[in-house]
């Protein structure tokens, strides 16, 4: 049964799975534990002791495997969600021993044949016996390239060498090791393909929290907590360091699913190993992650709404190009955080304006450019009424659909002789008078990648020379990141225009390897008399030294913008805006992903270019190593002027 309820969470991370012994009697093995309180068992598929070299002439001939069960056993949706293939751990695909390796790789074959004959979902492959696994990979590699939907997990020990002598155990052919490495060595042998996946053998010691957090952006299924890594509690109960609690919360979070292994090592009092009505015997390590996991904060209402949207890449829109539809512009204007920001920056400009003195005498002129269906021009109406000062509104809109809601919303809320709509380009529109204040809601993901910019350069010129725009200025920021999943989505297409294309997307499973760094700031107005929207940016990233090594699949931008003096708008991870779900951050991939190693810079390049009738970025990188520039003249990615 799931580990407990939680608002919102449906994912797979509810289940949690048991590793067992190798048993003939597969539907009682699959019985005890479930009446004992686990999802799904994680069994060995083979019996240990099988060998094909020492198979005698009766058995090759019968043809007949020593495999647990027959497929009769269980019901075909019992195998699938009940079950997960272990792979015998004996095997050594690597191994100098020429019998014992083609041993090796005939069983391994078998097996995971055996599991795609049941329809598994998943198989456990266990961990590479060294940090050089080429042979091994090669056949899995083989195996992948003709599968089903099955997902093979390979088992990793959570372990890196962090120069501690308590950790001085953990050595690969007497090299210190750090086990991301070996994964990482697999993964690239083996095409970065999407079927393979990783299975975290959590150790009773945990590497650095820098070190464990490159792992959030892996492929990662499963979490094998073996029963050594739990504590005694005062009352004799197991129990989790806080460390271990942290990273358990946290895979709860990215649907990970947790497999409790070993044999119990707390006797608990008044417990008795003896045959009748006993527990499982592993109940205890149960109930106290189903604890870790129904303490957990429930979903609150942003991510609920997010959900559906996580790690799914999407094209950023074209505003001057496309004309948005009303189910885009409805799900805009639920955002009351962001409306709410803009209001207070009205009312300070509005205050800032017009003295108190005054503001029964003078009217402030203020021109929403681009008003959509009329969020900005009820935000600053309220201003007015707030401040108490007068207002006289144009409200600019370019799209004949959005004018036609426009017209309607003023004629039903009685703003007749305080607004008048304009349907033009703000580019192209003769203003009859000039703007006090100039307000505008035209930032994308990346602050300037929905042509704020140019917008607002073509409007300034009915801003008197003292006006106020609102924003007034954005900083766009930029970020490495481990993102398997996003890779994966781009690569799938098999093509070159998706690798040079930049996507708006919601990051969840990714891992952020450094902290932001600002790209590229506008002002407005901008009266400078060399002002240009083409820039160049060179940025230089430092991986932390304790995390490791880590494979950078791209880049997440944000921006954060000035509205008005103190009042901001932003998603920089750093210093968002609360509950404001405008934005999600936009994801510049990479065409082939890079390693990068604490200390060795990752150094980077990004432009923004403007043509006469677009205007696109391009990207590349030049440490640790060269990649090409990405987008090249905008022959993939743009957005039209």
């Amino acid at each position: 049964m799931p580990l407990g309820e939680r608002n919102g969470d449906k994912s797979d991370s509810r289940y949690c799975g048991v590793e067992t012994e190798f048993s003939d009697d597969v539907p009682q093995l699959l019985a005890f534990n479930i009446n004992g309180g686990f999802d799904f068992i994680v069994a060995p598929l083979m019996d240990p002791a099988y060998r094909p070299s020492l198979r005698s002439d009766d058995d090759k001939t019968s043809g007949a495997l020593p495999v647990a069960s027959s497929d009769l056993v269980l019901s075909p949706s019992e195998w699938m969600s009940r079950v997960v293939g272990k792979i015998s751990s004996w095997i050594d695909l690597d191994a100098e021993d020429e019998i014992f390796r083609r041993d090796s790789e005939t069983t391994l074959k078998q097996e995971i044949a055996w599991a795609s004959h049941l329809s598994l979902q998943a198989c456990l492959l266990p961990a590479p016996r060294s940090a050089t696994c080429a042979n091994y990979a090669r056949c899995v590699n083989q195996i992948l390239q003709n599968f089903n939907s099955m997902q093979l997990w390979l088992r990793i020990p959570l372990k890196k060498h962090d120069g501690d002598d308590a950790m001085s155990d953990q050595l690969v052919d007497g090299e210190q090791v750090d086990s991301w490495e070996i994964w990482n060595s697999f993964r690239l042998l083996c095409e970065h393909h999407s079927q393979l996946s990783v299975a975290l053998d959590v150790l009773s010691s945990l590497p650095s929290a820098n070190s464990l957090g490159r792992w959030f952006g892996e492929p990662v299924r499963a979490a094998i907590i073996n029963v050594d890594s739990f504590l005694t509690n005062a009352r004799g109960y197991p129990c989790l360091s806080k460390r271990h609690q942290g990273l358990v919360s946290a895979v709860f979070n990215y649907s990970v699913q947790i497999v409790i292994s070993g044999h119990p090592v707390h006797m608990l009092p008044g417990e008795s190993l003896e045959s009748g009505n006993q527990k499982h015997p592993l109940k205890f390590y149960l109930d106290y992650i189903g604890f870790l996991y129904q303490r957990m904060d429930p979903l609150p209402e942003q991510e609920l709404y997010e959900l559906g949207y996580r790690d799914f890449l999407q094209s950023p829109l074209q505003p001057l190009m496309d004309n948005l539809e009303a189910q885009t512009y409805e799900t805009f204007e639920k955002d009351t955080v962001k409306y709410a920001q803009y209001q207070r920056a009205i009312s300070k400009a509005l205050m800032d304006r017009v003295p108190d003195e005054k503001r029964s005498d003078e009217t402030t002129v203020l021109m929403v450019v681009g008003a959509g269906r009329g969020p900005l021009v009820r935000a600053s109406l309220q201003a007015a009424e707030e401040t108490g000062r007068k207002l006289k509104i144009y409200a600019v809109e370019k799209n004949p659909n959005a004018v036609v809601t426009l017209h309607s919303l003023v004629k039903l809320e009685g703003w007749e002789t305080s607004v008048t709509i304009v349907s033009s380009d703000m580019r192209c529109w003769d203003a009859p008078e000039k703007a006090d204040i100039l307000v505008s809601e035209l930032l994308g993901s990346f602050g300037d990648n929905e042509l704020s910019p140019e917008c607002l350069d073509g409007a300034q010129r009915f801003l008197k020379p003292d006006g106020i725009s609102i924003p007034s200025s954005y900083t766009s920021f930029l970020q490495p990141i481990t993102a398997v999943k996003l890779y994966n989505d781009v690569k799938s297409h098999k093509d070159l225009v998706h690798f040079e294309t930049a996507y708006v997307v919601k990051l969840h499973k990714v891992a952020r390897l450094a902290p932001c760094q600002p790209v590229f700031t506008f002002t407005h107005p901008n009266y400078s008399a060399k002002k240009t929207n083409e820039h160049y940016t060179k940025l230089e990233f430092e991986i932390p030294d304790d995390a490791g090594s880590a494979l950078v699949h791209g880049f997440a931008g944000y921006f954060d913008a000035t509205l008005y003096k103190d009042v901001h708008l932003g998603i920089e991870p750093t210093m968002p805006t609360p509950n404001m779900f405008s934005w999600f951050p936009i994801f510049f991939p990479l065409r082939a992903p890079v390693c990068v190693r604490p200390g060795t810079p990752l150094e980077v390049h990004i432009w923004r270019c403007c043509g006469s009738t677009k205007v696109w970025y391009e990207w590349c990188i030049t440490s640790p190593s060269t990649s090409p520039i990405h987008n090249s003249n905008g022959r993939s990615y743009w957005v039209g002027l």
